[in-house]
Formats: C-alpha cells, sequence, structure tokens
C-alpha cells in the first residue's frame, strides 16, 4: 500500500508541542497557559511520548524542571531547540504520511500564520529542525510550496479528507490556485481519493478563516460537530447551513455519516468584549484518550459524553482551556500528533 495520511485514532508514537515563552502572546498570562501545558504533558506521557520544541536553552531547563515537580517522567520527554514565534504546532508542525510497513514520510508546508496575520518566520522552520534530531525515524521528507495548516484537514485514514472552503480557498494562503488546483494536490500529496469540502461554518473570533478542526472532526463512529439551536445566535444561520451539508455527506460506502451534534458554551469574551472561538470540537485524539477542552460551562458534561460515543474505548478526559482561549485556540490547536514509529 502507498502512503497515505492516517486518522488521528490511528496509534501514535508522541505528541509534538511548542513550549510556551515570554516573547510570545502569551506573556501576560505565562504562568496559566503554563499550567495547561503540565497537565496535558502529564495527560500525554501516561500513554506514549512526548515531543517539545523549546525557544532556548533557558527555556527549555526552566520547562524541565516545572516538568519534574508536576510529576511527568522526563525519561517519556523527547525534546530540541527551536527558536518559534508562538506555539501552534498543530499548524506549523509536520503532517506525516504512513505505509502499512511503518514507513513514515515527513511534509512540510509553508506556514504563514494564518494567512500573514502574525509573525511566522521561525514557525515556519521548526519541522526542519525537528528532523535533524537523532530520536525522528522517517523515510522520506518533502518540504511542499503550498500553504497549509494541519488544523485546516481532517483525515479518516481511508482516502477521504475533510475541509472548509473558507480557510483553503482564502486568497490569503494559495492566491493562485483554483479550487480544482488545491483538490488536485490534496489528492496528489495525500494519495487521497476524495476531498468534502464545507462551503458554510464559522465561529466568531476566529482568526484561522474556518479551520475544519474547530468545526467538525472526522470519527470512528462519524462526524462530530459544533451545533446551534438558539435563532439568536449570530452563528445560527451558518452552523445550521453547515448540518445540512454534513448530512448530505457519505461515507466510503456510500452511507450517510453518523452525526453528533455538539453543545454550545456560553459566550466568552476578551478583556475588550469581543467573542473568543471556543468550541469543544477542538479536541485532541491520544493513545486510549481523547482530551477535550471545556471552559466551566454547564455543557461541558454533555460534550465530555458525546465525543465519547463518537470515540468509543478511549478515556474522555476533560482539560480546563479558559487559558488556553484567551489567545483563540484550544487542544487541538496546541499540539500535534505523530504517529507510531516517527519517535522512538
Amino acid at each position: 500500500m502507498s502512503l497515505y495520511l492516517p486518522a488521528e485514532w490511528h496509534p501514535q508514537s508522541a505528541v509534538q508541542l511548542t513550549w510556551p515563552h515570554q516573547t510570545t502572546d502569551w506573556a501576560p498570562i505565562l504562568e496559566d497557559i503554563l499550567q495547561v501545558y503540565l497537565h496535558l504533558s502529564k495527560h500525554i506521557t501516561e500513554r506514549q511520548l512526548l515531543l517539545v520544541s523549546f525557544h532556548n536553552d533557558e527555556v527549555k531547563q526552566d520547562a524541565e524542571q516545572r516538568l519534574s515537580d508536576f510529576g511527568v517522567d522526563l525519561t517519556r520527554v523527547r525534546s530540541f531547540v527551536a527558536p518559534s514565534n508562538d506555539t501552534w504546532a498543530r499548524d506549523h508542525g509536520p503532517i506525516t504520511l504512513i505505509d502499512n510497513n511503518g514507513d513514515a514520510k515527513v511534509l512540510d508546508f509553508n506556514f504563514n500564520a494564518w494567512g500573514s496575520k502574525y509573525e511566522s518566520n521561525f514557525d515556519d522552520q521548526i519541522t526542519m529542525q525537528l528532523i535533524q534530531q537523532p530520536f525522528v525515524e522517517f523515510s522520506a521528507y518533502q518540504n511542499i510550496d503550498m500553504v497549509l495548516e494541519g488544523g485546516s484537514i481532517e483525515s479518516d485514514g481511508h482516502g477521504t479528507l475533510l475541509t472548509t472552503e473558507k480557510c483553503l480557498l482564502n486568497e490569503n494562503r494559495n492566491p493562485d490556485m483554483s479550487k480544482d488546483e488545491i483538490e488536485a494536490a490534496l489528492k496528489q500529496v495525500f494519495d487521497a481519493k476524495r476531498v468534502l469540502w464545507l462551503q458554510h461554518g464559522f465561529l466568531a473570533g476566529d482568526d484561522t478563516d474556518a479551520h475544519i478542526d474547530t468545526l467538525a472532526r472526522l470519527a470512528p463512529q462519524g462526524i462530530v460537530y459544533v451545533s446551534c439551536t438558539d435563532p439568536s445566535d449570530p452563528h445560527y444561520d451558518e452552523l445550521n447551513a453547515m448540518e445540512a451539508e454534513l448530512e448530505r455527506f457519505t461515507d466510503n460506502n456510500g452511507q450517510s455519516y453518523t452525526l453528533f451534534p455538539l453543545p454550545w458554551p456560553k459566550p466568552i469574551f476578551d478583556d475588550d468584549g469581543s467573542p473568543l472561538p471556543a468550541t469543544y470540537a477542538n479536541y485532541l485524539i491520544i493513545n486510549d484518550a481523547v482530551l477535550v477542552p471545556t471552559y466551566n460551562d454547564e455543557n461541558d458534561a454533555t460534550a465530555l459524553e458525546l465525543i465519547g460515543r463518537a470515540h468509543p474505548n478511549r478515556d474522555i478526559i476533560g482539560v480546563d482551556c479558559t487559558a488556553v482561549i484567551k489567545q483563540f485556540g484550544s487542544l487541538h490547536c496546541l499540539t500535534m500528533q505523530l504517529p507510531k514509529g516517527l519517535i522512538i
């Protein structure tokens, strides 16, 4: 079998983090976000390896002391030093293809910080630094001259990709490529058979231009997605139109997907009163568990239960993301899963 993009529930060797530091946008709440990273690190290392990119040796030393004090087994951590602008590993990290023999190919797409909204000169080089580390085992590496973020695509591991037009067709990514050209490139690079495009769906405050991982997630049992039942909510029309699109999609066998509509957390605002894109859909699948963002909201428990139905036989663990959402992201955005065999 040729190389393909595995589903996120494929066995993993590690999860990648890019550690927060004082020169990132986390600076005003650095201690708060570091607590989230410590909890993430503990959950991950209990089930697999943790891969961490540190901005410099000083950040590395401080983080390793914090991890040790928090009870994280440092023998389960692989790390390297690489300057970073920010910490969104989902989008500047590698996208990895595998085959049935366990060989891996590392893909390194261009990262322009969601359409040049922020600085990204360091982040765009992290994958190149990663592949030079002695604990990385891969059969091939390819730099691809195309802007693509990991959070903008979902794979079922069987040739189907799910994405959004608002993101991939945005002129701030690949303005010289048409929809047909982008789809052809996705099929070629990922050996995909088809691409499911969502035209609708958005979250107020989102600066990714509608990444799929904030809206709808492929799962072993169907599709988990953000829903809205309140007609007075500004998301109502778009999310209901997205739901109708999902209802029309069929799986690889021509059958309608089982749909799991996520509840909507109460609105969260920044200090200026602008909405923040809180979503339960931005969860992280790891070996034997799913880490789900929670917001100290009455709908947290419902979201955990529903995601558990979509991902059976895994521990469903809530992680407080009230600090993470202040920088417009959540757990999936902070992380990149690496398939079994890539990190040793």
